[in-house]
């Protein structure tokens, strides 16, 4: 800084005297001028002239040169010392930079949205091809013509009744839809009375209750009773009665249906602590990796099995594990008894099922029980079959030109998707039953090169977290808290540090990270792949708590913070509560936006003290009112 100063002043005492000397030389050839014009001598007049301008010439050629170059040592200097500051500055805030940041407050979106789904939006659907129903799967608008504002409660709105109450009676104010109330009730989907929704657990194919429809089930597939089933999927679930009636027996059911007609069956699911989500089967590969699932069910779900080459049931067989089940009940299963009411005759039904029948044995799978409404396949513990059979059996098997987990708008093929080798051990009833795998490292950690070691170590981990958690915030110890996300998992070790808990969890995989998800699977949890530069597919209102954990460090260079954190607000219900753990930086941040969201946030350090380089952000989302609902 001494050296600084000194330049500064030499520059400025020599750009002084240059400017002094021209002045001085400048009246002293004035004077000449009018002395010799006084003499009358030109000519001496130009030597002079001559004499004086040599050395004149060379002190400002001198003094320009000295102050050029310790000009440029200046600004040489400046630069060096700027750069300086800039960076002690940076060090100095230590995760503080965003302390001068300000975000006005969100506003309220139209009471028109409140049940806004932006990837699977009807108002969109006459975009996109009508083919297979393509236009019922994500298609999420560009960036431009995202909303940034706050979805609002519909009018009336509580908070949603707890569990397991839940599972039987919600808010009609909550999920407000008439038309499924109107037109299935004969079937015992639900019933209105007064201010609630009650659930009486029927459905299509089990009017007189899911729990006499299960039953039988049981006696088909006894493992179903013991451990040995432990996930299920339930494709075109309706209020997800069946996967609700699951869970009183250790099975975890993803509940899947597309937002069609039947308005709000997910939605429904999800209010009465169900887990579920949008989806249907269609032209991509549904959200989950391959060999996952324990069993697949239908009940009357209308998808058309073997139209398009059978590639809905191949995706079926993708997402399923080896040996797992298939059951199939409604058209055209027992037609022989049910084709009058189905308004077909029987035989359309018939060849229906003698079609259904003919591809999955062109699939390997094997008749595993089949009595009255049910029907039940088993897919193939090996690939064994597929070796045995004829090269130009239909359909083939898939080549290895797409990943088998890959399953992130990633196009369904009509082929066969072989077992991976080595793994014969995730197969039902060789992978450990339940409870026993969730803690079992399974073979599939060799798939995504990760050692044993750091699977147990990742759930230690979380177990010890998840008890921090709960000391800081007596919130995440509310019964009111049923339907939780992990928004950025890797192996499912907060889920498994809830499993004690009366919650569920959905564990989300980044499509950019590692697929670990088939892990998540073999451990006996659920969850989907995803990408959080896009809304996730649910409706609003459906999340108890999310959590968050190094989303934003490994990932804010493709995904703006401020659409992620919108996101979370659309999904979370009202009290709901966020649990962020990031970068100083991150969390900081965070807080700032979800203050502009109407949470009420605080800091915390982790449970390594304030020495860690991460923190804690524990926010709870307000309960409020849209201006237009309180105004009509």
């Amino acid at each position: 800084m001494f050296s600084f100063q000194i330049l500064t002043q030499f520059s400025s005492l020599s750009l002084l005297c240059l400017r002094s000397y021209l002045f001085y030389s400048a009246g002293k050839c004035v004077a000449v001028t009018m002395f010799r014009d006084s003499r009358g001598g030109v000519g001496a007049l130009a030597t002079e002239r001559s004499f004086r301008l040599v050395p004149l010439v060379v002190v400002v050629a001198t003094l320009c040169a000295i102050s050029f170059y310790l000009g440029n040592l200046y600004n040489n200097e400046k630069s060096i010392i700027d750069e300086i500051k800039s960076e002690e500055q940076v060090s100095e805030k230590s995760g503080n930079c965003v302390e001068n940041i300000k975000v006005d407050p969100f506003p309220e979106c139209n009471i028109t949205l409140q049940d806004h789904t932006p990837c699977t939006d009807p108002k969109r659907w006459g975009k996109f091809d009508r083919h297979r129903m393509a236009f019922r799967e994500r298609h999420c608008p560009p960036r431009l013509e995202r909303l940034e504002c706050l979805i609002p409660p519909p009018a009336g709105y509580k908070v949603p009744i707890s569990w397991p109450k839940s599972r039987d009676e919600c808010w009609y104010r909550n999920v407000p839809y008439e038309w499924i109330n109107s037109v299935k009730a004969n079937q015992n989907w639900l019933k209105k009375q007064g201010e609630k929704f009650f659930f009486p657990g029927g459905g299509t194919m089990f009017p007189n209750g899911v729990g006499e429809y299960i039953d039988y089930m049981e006696e088909l597939i006894p493992g179903m009773k013991d451990g040995t089933v432990r996930t299920a999927l339930d494709t075109g679930c309706g209020v997800a009665s069946w996967g609700g009636e699951l869970l009183n027996r250790n099975i975890l059911t993803m509940s899947l249906a597309p937002r069609d007609n039947h308005e709000a069956q997910v939605q429904f699911a999800l209010e009465r602590g169900i887990p579920a989500m949008l989806g249907v089967i269609s032209t991509q590969r549904l959200p989950y990796p391959a060999n996952a699932f324990d069993m697949a069910h239908c009940s009357r779900c209308l998808i058309p099995w073997t139209e398009f080459g059978g590639v809905f049931l191949l995706e079926v067989d993708r997402i399923l594990r080896p040996g797992g089940f298939w059951v199939l009940s409604g058209p055209p299963v027992n037609y022989q008894k049910w084709w009058k009411g189905w308004e077909s005759t029987e035989e359309k039904e018939k060849a229906l099922l003698d079609k259904i029948e003919d591809l999955v044995k062109r699939m390997c799978w094997k008749k595993y029980a089949m009595k009255g409404d049910l029907a039940v396949w088993q897919k193939p513990f090996d690939n064994s079959c597929y070796e045995e059979l004829p090269e130009e059996t239909y359909p083939p098997v898939c080549d290895d030109a797409i990943e088998p987990d890959a399953a992130w708008y990633v196009p369904m093929r009509p082929c066969v998707v072989p077992q991976s080798k080595g793994m014969e051990n995730i197969a039902v009833g060789k992978i450990a039953k339940w409870p026993a795998r969730l803690n079992t490292p399974p073979d599939r950690l060799k798939l995504v090169n990760k050692k044993i070691y750091t699977f147990k170590e990742d759930t230690k981990v979380w177990q010890e977290r998840i008890h921090h958690y709960k000391n800081l915030w007596a919130d995440l110890r509310s019964n009111q808290i049923r339907n939780v996300m992990d928004m950025y998992t890797e192996f499912g070790g907060f889920a498994t540090a809830l499993i004690n808990s009366d919650v569920w969890v959905m564990n989300v995989v980044s499509s950019y990270s590692a697929n670990t998800l088939g892990v998540v699977y073999d451990r006996g949890l659920i969850g989907a792949v995803h990408d959080w530069c896009e809304a996730f597919s649910t409706y609003p209102r459906t999340y108890d708590w999310i959590h968050v954990s190094g989303l934003f460090t490994a990932e804010s260079h493709r995904c703006e913070m401020k659409d992620v954190m919108l996101e979370m607000d659309r999904i979370l219900r009202p009290d709901g509560v966020v649990v962020l753990r990031d970068a100083l930086n991150f969390r900081d941040k965070a807080k700032i936006l979800g203050e502009a969201m109407r949470w009420k946030c605080s800091l915390h350090d982790t449970e390594l003290g304030p020495t860690d380089t991460d923190g804690l952000l524990f926010c709870k989302k307000t309960f409020w009112e849209s201006a237009e609902a309180s105004s009509t």
